[in-house]
Protein backbone atom coordinates (compact mmCIF):
# COMPACT_ATOMS: atom_id res chain seq x y z
CA UNK A 1 0.00 0.00 0.00
CA UNK A 2 0.91 3.49 0.32
CA UNK A 3 2.71 6.04 -2.58
CA UNK A 4 2.63 3.18 -5.06
CA UNK A 5 -1.23 2.09 -4.07
CA UNK A 6 -2.13 5.98 -4.77
CA UNK A 7 -0.97 5.98 -7.77
CA UNK A 8 -2.37 3.03 -8.92
CA UNK A 9 -5.90 4.41 -8.23
CA UNK A 10 -5.04 7.40 -9.71
CA UNK A 11 -4.11 6.28 -12.84
CA UNK A 12 -7.65 4.67 -13.55
CA UNK A 13 -6.42 1.44 -14.32
CA UNK A 14 -8.32 -0.31 -12.11
CA UNK A 15 -11.89 1.49 -13.79
CA UNK A 16 -13.01 3.42 -10.70
CA UNK A 17 -14.47 6.29 -10.67
CA UNK A 18 -13.04 9.64 -8.67
CA UNK A 19 -14.52 9.31 -5.56
CA UNK A 20 -14.32 5.42 -5.20
CA UNK A 21 -10.64 5.82 -5.87
CA UNK A 22 -10.36 8.41 -2.79
CA UNK A 23 -12.47 6.52 -0.79
CA UNK A 24 -9.99 3.66 -1.17
CA UNK A 25 -7.07 5.37 -0.47
CA UNK A 26 -8.53 7.18 2.55
CA UNK A 27 -9.24 3.36 4.18
CA UNK A 28 -6.48 1.30 3.04
CA UNK A 29 -4.01 3.95 3.02
CA UNK A 30 -3.81 5.96 6.19
CA UNK A 31 -3.85 4.77 9.90
CA UNK A 32 -6.32 5.18 11.44
CA UNK A 33 -8.40 5.28 8.11
CA UNK A 34 -9.40 8.71 7.27
CA UNK A 35 -13.65 9.05 7.23
CA UNK A 36 -15.51 8.43 4.15
CA UNK A 37 -17.27 11.90 5.04
CA UNK A 38 -13.76 13.79 3.85
CA UNK A 39 -13.94 11.91 0.03
CA UNK A 40 -16.03 15.13 -1.12
CA UNK A 41 -14.04 17.94 0.67
CA UNK A 42 -9.97 15.59 -0.55
CA UNK A 43 -11.89 15.75 -4.39
CA UNK A 44 -13.01 19.23 -3.86
CA UNK A 45 -8.87 20.47 -3.01
CA UNK A 46 -7.74 18.43 -6.04
CA UNK A 47 -10.35 19.93 -8.22
CA UNK A 48 -9.12 23.35 -6.61
CA UNK A 49 -5.49 22.80 -7.10
CA UNK A 50 -6.10 21.65 -10.47
CA UNK A 51 -7.87 24.29 -11.73
CA UNK A 52 -7.21 27.37 -9.82
CA UNK A 53 -3.23 26.25 -8.24
CA UNK A 54 -5.14 27.71 -5.21
CA UNK A 55 -3.19 26.42 -2.02
CA UNK A 56 -4.52 29.15 0.35
CA UNK A 57 -8.31 28.77 -0.80
CA UNK A 58 -10.22 27.52 2.29
CA UNK A 59 -12.55 24.36 1.84
CA UNK A 60 -15.49 23.76 4.84
CA UNK A 61 -14.67 20.92 6.49
CA UNK A 62 -17.59 17.94 7.07
CA UNK A 63 -19.52 18.47 11.01
CA UNK A 64 -16.92 16.42 13.67
CA UNK A 65 -13.74 17.43 11.70
CA UNK A 66 -11.09 20.34 12.31
CA UNK A 67 -8.39 21.35 10.98
CA UNK A 68 -6.27 23.07 13.94
CA UNK A 69 -9.09 23.96 15.90
CA UNK A 70 -10.82 25.60 12.41
CA UNK A 71 -13.77 24.25 10.66
CA UNK A 72 -12.46 24.92 7.29
CA UNK A 73 -8.38 23.91 6.08
CA UNK A 74 -6.56 25.23 3.47
CA UNK A 75 -6.34 23.24 -0.23
CA UNK A 76 -2.35 22.40 0.56
CA UNK A 77 -3.28 21.13 3.83
CA UNK A 78 -5.86 18.58 2.89
CA UNK A 79 -3.61 17.84 -0.23
CA UNK A 80 -0.68 17.52 2.12
CA UNK A 81 -2.44 15.81 5.19
CA UNK A 82 -4.40 12.87 3.04
CA UNK A 83 -1.60 12.14 0.50
CA UNK A 84 -3.70 13.37 -2.38
CA UNK A 85 -0.29 14.41 -4.82
CA UNK A 86 -1.24 11.57 -7.37
CA UNK A 87 -4.40 13.15 -8.26
CA UNK A 88 -3.01 16.71 -8.71
CA UNK A 89 -1.23 18.33 -11.30
CA UNK A 90 2.12 19.33 -10.74
CA UNK A 91 2.28 19.20 -7.08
Amino acid sequence: MGRQFAEELSSGEFGLDLSESIRIHLVGNHYPPVPASMVPVCISAIHSHNENGNGDELIELPEGISWRGKTSAPVWAIIDSHHLESWCNEF
